[in-house]
């Protein structure tokens, strides 16, 4: 029997001819992972022991002692347990428990339970599958607009670009730390409808990268509220440091419960264990949302990637024994980190942005003359000074003047870093 060519689906849901791809700006490899390979020009200056800060990185993992061992040997204990055999899309049984009821207790009244969680691969793996939800459980338009911060996080701005949707960057005053408002996410949400777009989706980043801007829970509802009453499709909150803080974590279920059921359907929740625990090479993170967004998530990922155990094992265990408590060896050392840098700061003059998390955005527009942006300004630190920072220009044409300082470290190496740069600033003045 002859077989004639034939599609997998009925002709009516062929995907239509685009070429949208081939007028796409190249996407750039990530910055993040080379910044400090200029402290190696250092070293060959200075002598290969010579002693380097690296205050460029988010990996308190690498600068910290990362995930406690005992957590991780209780990790590989289940992982032998449990095998080597397929689990769900979704990830495993046992995890999306844990993250329901040990980790955010979330309250049956909420409507939201163990079938709102997604398990992934990292931070990285759950935002790429919640773009593409924004996409296919909203209006259904490639080419709709993600809205973020003026100052992004460099992946925020080619994550969402790669999945389908363009990034637009909210208008911004630097004298609030770019922070969004009623008044600028009204205007970003009529200059995307200028041009016949949709806002798909937004992002609150709270304790945000790069700037390190932290939001009450409360301004982050409003502002929630107000963008689902312009209609953007969904409100993405990032709370992938929300942990590494002076005071609470954020309460998912004060979010939830004031929504409505139909609005809630409309939020999503990422978090994890890279920035709290120190993991950034576990690879463990979640999403939690409506049952559609979930669906929609695990029956894709059934064709694509799963999440390990291994990774969700290691979040059982610290969920499990009180996440505080198995975090402290991250959190307490950055918090102390904190309160050392931002003295420094205010000591010595340096207009800063800094509320919680792992960052500092320094203004160094003053030593930003002869053609000198961040990124000169970056290079000279690290080649001459043995510190390396991020230049803000990675992250947008608004930052172009400040850069990100990392105090993801033991505060006497928080104040080592900031020593060399003040000295490496002094020296370009």
């Amino acid at each position: 029997m002859v077989v004639e060519p034939r599609y997998a689906v009925p002709d009516q849901h062929l995907i239509p001819l685009v070429d949208y791809p081939t007028g796409m700006m190249p996407i750039p490899p990530s910055k993040m992972f080379i910044i400090k390979l200029a402290l190696d020009q250092y070293k060959e200056k200075a002598g290969a022991d010579a002693t380097v800060f690296d205050a460029s990185q988010g990996d308190g993992g690498a600068s910290l002692s990362g995930v406690p061992p005992e957590i991780i040997m209780q990790a590989a204990e289940m992982q032998v347990k449990h095998g080597s055999g397929y689990d769900k899309p979704y990830g495993y049984d046992g995890f999306r428990k844990a993250v329901v009821e040990a980790y955010w207790n979330i309250k049956p009244e909420t409507g939201w339970g163990v079938p709102n969680v997604v398990a992934g691969i990292g931070g990285r793996d759950v935002l790429m599958k919640a773009f593409d939800a924004m996409i296919h459980c909203g209006r259904g338009y490639v080419g709709d607009v993600l809205l973020t911060s003026t100052v992004p996080w460099i992946s925020y701005n080619w994550g969402p670009y790669a999945a389908g949707l363009n990034v637009l960057r909210a208008p911004g005053d630097e004298n609030d730390g770019w922070a969004l408002n009623e008044d600028n996410l009204t205007e970003a949400v009529r200059f995307a409808q200028a041009q016949g777009r949709h806002i798909a989706g937004m992002l609150i980043t709270s304790p945000d990268n790069p700037t390190g801007l932290t939001l009450p829970l409360e301004r982050q509802i409003a502002l929630a509220r107000k963008a689902l009453e312009l209609g953007v499709g969904f409100v993405l909150f990032d709370w992938i440091y929300h942990w590494i803080t002076e005071g609470q974590p954020h309460d998912i279920n004060q979010v939830l419960l004031a929504f409505s059921p139909e609005e809630r359907n409309r939020l999503m929740f990422l978090d994890g264990l890279t920035k709290s625990m120190g993991a950034s090479n576990v690879r463990s993170a979640h999403l939690i949302a409506s049952e559609e967004v979930t669906k929609f998530i695990v029956s894709r990922a059934s064709h694509g990637v799963f999440p390990n155990y291994f990774s969700q094992a290691v979040a059982v265990v610290a969920y499990e024994m009180g996440f505080g408590k198995a975090a402290a060896s991250t959190i307490q050392p950055t918090n102390a980190s904190r309160k050392v840098l931002r003295k420094l700061l205010e000591d010595h003059g340096y207009r800063h942005i800094m509320g919680d998390g792992y960052y500092a955005f320094v203004d160094v527009s003053r030593y930003c003359h002869d053609g000198f942006d961040s990124i000169e300004i970056g290079t000279r630190l690290a080649e001459n000074h043995g510190v390396a920072v991020v230049p803000g220009t990675h992250f947008s044409e608004a930052g172009s003047k400040w850069f990100r300082f990392s105090y993801a470290t033991p505060p006497e190496r928080t104040e080592g870093a900031f020593w060399r740069m003040h000295e490496g600033l002094n020296a370009l003045a």
